[in-house]
């Protein structure tokens, strides 16, 4: 599947962009201005996605991925 299909099928699910659920990290913590916090690791992320938006391993990685700059 690539980069953009899971962030379709996510967008899909949940009806949040990457946009929304960057803003949503801002204000869990995950995120500054717009970038990681250098302290935060993959799986605290993976984790916040999986059990409050019910997304797969993969989808989560490909909103971490794009918290991380990945666009398309």
């Amino acid at each position: 599947m690539s980069f953009q299909a899971y962030i379709d099928n996510i967008k899909t699910k949940t009806g949040k962009s990457p946009e929304d659920f960057k803003n949503l990290a801002e204000e869990k913590g995950f995120m500054k201005d717009g970038q990681l916090v250098k302290t935060v690791k993959a799986t605290e992320i993976t984790n916040w996605l999986k059990e409050e938006f019910q997304l797969g391993h993969g989808h989560a990685m490909a909103i971490f991925a794009a918290f991380k700059g990945k666009e398309n």
